[in-house]
């Protein structure tokens, strides 16, 4: 399989953030109106945040942002760089080289649209209940800026007529639709494989607009069970049974009637389930001892990339899910969206 792959496979869209991570009490929480597992844009009450968090808890930074992290993960189970090409918007600073540097050391071909007059985006992962929780409180700041002018530049425009795979996280459903409906409809064009993750519950209720008129064009939605049950109720599916609510996404309108719609929905330490062609089926997750989970960030990114690798190297979705399933397990063991590189997926 792997003579099938070749670079520019894959073109992702989103937020390229740099992770502030940190193990903080519960109180830090309440004092900004966040909830455990709460995933938010910073408002001006959170302006302080950041700065407390740097000099009150012990920081780690991470290269991050949910579609990066995607991508770097699924450069890490291929091993060969840049069959996977990101897009996003940053800031000229310190903060760019780093996100750069980082993601390209994962074989990531990065293509960063510049701003000059924005600094470059920021996440705060505040990791609560001896890592089981985690919230993310995420200031886009340059991310926010990203423009159909970037997608347009010739060099650009070549990569998006090559991928064969295209992934954006609900995220950037707040900063840009006309470049995902662009991207979009290109796949659809061209018959490709369009996949979007839900990301955040708030999202489905905040930017439904922006959601469904991107869905048309999703061949594979990913989504954890608390996003799946908001989607359901903003979208008045009247049942809180993840079986029937991946069915009825399954069944929304979609433009490539020629390509099912694949929904897999993850449940944390309980079973993901994948919804195909009227039917759904359970896929085992691994049970660690809750000494060995180190923080759950990332774990949903990490799912997907694990997908994403198997893929593209023309694997089955059952194997697709297994490997997603291994990714995600290997994350949480550790601090952020990071991984041993040493270790290969073994299929």
């Amino acid at each position: 399989m792997e003579e099938m792959l070749r670079e520019a496979m894959v073109l992702g869209l989103g937020n390229p953030l740099l992770d502030i991570s940190s193990n903080v009490d519960e109180t830090f929480l309440e004092t900004y109106n966040m909830k455990p597992n709460d995933a938010i844009l910073a408002t001006e009450k959170h302006t302080s945040l950041y700065t407390e968090l740097v000099k009150n808890y012990k920081v780690d930074y991470t290269a991050g942002g949910a579609t990066q992290n995607t991508l770097r993960v699924a450069q890490w189970i291929l091993k060969k760089p840049n069959v996977c090409t990101f897009m996003g918007s940053v800031g000229l600073d310190k903060y760019s080289q780093i996100l750069e540097e980082k993601a390209r050391a994962d074989g990531v071909n990065v293509r960063y649209q510049y701003n000059e007059k924005e600094p470059s985006g920021t996440c705060a992962v505040l990791i609560t209940k001896n890592g089981t929780q985690r919230s993310l409180c995420a200031n886009l700041a340059a991310a926010n800026h990203f423009t159909t002018d970037h997608i347009r530049k010739s060099e650009n425009k070549k990569i998006i007529q090559q991928a064969e795979y295209f992934y954006i996280s609900g995220f950037f459903l707040t900063v840009s639709i006309e470049s995902i409906l662009e991207v979009a409809q290109t796949a659809h064009k061209r018959n490709k494989t369009f996949m979007m993750n839900l990301s955040a519950p708030f999202l489905s209720q905040f930017y439904k607009m922006q959601m469904m008129q991107a869905m048309p064009y999703v061949d594979i939605l990913f989504g954890n069970e608390t996003e799946a049950a908001t989607f359901a109720k903003e979208q008045n599916f009247d049942t809180d049974d993840m079986h029937k609510i991946a069915l009825n996404i399954t069944q929304l309108p979609k433009q490539n009637s020629d390509r099912s719609r694949i929904v897999i929905i993850t449940q944390g330490t309980n079973p993901v389930i994948l919804a195909k062609d009227g039917e759904t089926k359970e896929y085992p997750v691994e049970s660690l001892p809750a000494e060995n989970v180190i923080d759950t960030n990332g774990a949903g990114d990490a799912f997907v990339g694990g997908f994403i690798a198997q893929l593209v190297k023309g694997n089955s979705i059952e194997n697709c899910i297994k490997c997603g399933i291994w990714t995600a397990t290997h994350v949480i063991q550790r601090s952020g969206c990071t991984f041993d590189s040493s270790i290969s997926y073994v299929e």
